[in-house]
């Protein structure tokens, strides 16, 4: 039976509180909004008496008394977690001549002494007041597809490392391509227009201590490649789709067109032998072929040719190979650098072959 001084709680609804009175066989509870309520007596569940509230200890090994007293004093010291702002970018410093694009594609060597066995690392320059979001690509004249080397970010009027190269990596960076979206954040600018940009690099250069030279953003001379000169891509690419389509079909025909065996002049046992590369040479139709798939069908005739002709010491063998950009004979002397070495290479008889032939002798 409930007492004067008993916390108790309703049996038939919610809610409880402490017995301040009873009269009879009615209790009024002072609930916890401080009105007092009759209930009957039979009608409330003692929880607990003041005679007892020292021996009921909470779960932490004190009283319900203890427990409140120190939920109330960590409430006082509680002090909300702070969260950290992030932190602002630093405000972009604009040149005066910054609205304008430069970028350029630089490589240094680690040991510029020493060509032949260093390797070296690639940069890129924004000299400019816009970000940069930009893509570094490259592709060996015997690849089909393109490979990403670096894909990021670049912020304005500062250098990003790309990466390190070896000796036999720069080897391979036949053609290198460039593609940049420019802008700023947080203020108006100029548009400019989104470019892809695709440059042959003569790979020869990395080996020859005069093609690396001072510029002005390194303190040690550097092979450069200006992809943006004052707003002007260099070399821009431009693609027909259509255009695109047929030299695709072309040359899938052009795969199943067994290769034709090399014009050799016929000469007697002591003349060299005379090979001419022009492409009107070698095949019927350049119809669908890209500058791409032109030089890879002429290096194979190149290769057929040296193949068949190893055992051949001291045979003299002159490859016509026109001069043009140069291109063909750069691709030559790559495959006789790395694929024929040791065999005597040397310009052929202006008088007798004109500009655009190279000798080499089987040793």
């Amino acid at each position: 039976m409930a007492k004067i001084g008993d916390q108790v709680r309703f049996l038939s609804t919610t809610g409880g509180g402490r017995v301040v009175k009873i009269d009879g066989q009615i209790a009024h509870v002072e609930e916890e909004d401080g009105f007092v309520t009759p209930v009957m007596l039979k009608e409330l569940v003692v929880v607990s008496s003041p005679g007892e509230e020292s021996s009921r200890r909470d779960i932490f090994g004190g009283t319900t008394q203890h427990r409140q007293e120190r939920e109330r004093e960590a409430k006082s010291k509680f002090v909300p977690t702070q969260v950290p702002e992030a932190p602002k970018p630093e405000p972009v410093t604009e040149t005066p001549d910054g609205d304008r694009l430069n970028v350029v594609l630089a490589y240094a060597a680690m040991e510029i002494k020493h060509l032949s066995t260093t390797s070296y690392e690639a940069y890129l320059v924004n000299d400019s007041n816009y970000f940069l979001y930009f893509t570094y690509l490259s592709r060996a004249d015997d690849e089909e597809g393109w490979t990403t080397r670096y894909a990021g970010i670049v912020e304005p009027n500062m250098q990003v490392f790309l990466e390190e190269l070896t000796r036999d990596q720069v080897a391979r960076l036949d053609r290198i391509a460039f593609q940049y979206v420019a802008f700023k954040r947080d203020k108006p600018f100029k548009l400019k227009s989104p470019v892809a940009i695709e440059t042959r690099m003569d790979t020869t250069k990395f080996f020859k201590l005069h093609c690396f030279r001072d510029n002005p953003y390194f303190d040690e001379p550097v092979l450069a490649v200006d992809i943006v000169k004052n707003d002007i891509p260099q070399r821009a690419m431009t693609i027909d789709s259509a255009q695109l389509e047929d030299a695709m079909k072309q040359k899938r025909r052009e795969d199943s067109r067994p290769l034709r065996k090399p014009v050799q002049k016929k000469v007697s046992k002591d003349e060299p032998l005379v090979v001419d590369l022009h492409i009107n040479e070698l095949i019927d139709s350049t119809r669908g072929m890209s500058n791409a798939d032109i030089i890879n069908y002429q290096i194979d005739a190149f290769r057929k040719v040296m193949d068949e002709n190893l055992r051949n010491k001291g045979k003299k063998i002159v490859f016509i190979h026109g001069k043009g950009e140069g291109i063909l004979r750069q691709a030559l002397m790559k495959e006789l650098n790395y694929s024929y070495k040791g065999h005597d290479v040397h310009d052929a008889s202006f008088r007798e072959y004109g500009y655009g032939a190279t000798q080499v002798t089987i040793r």
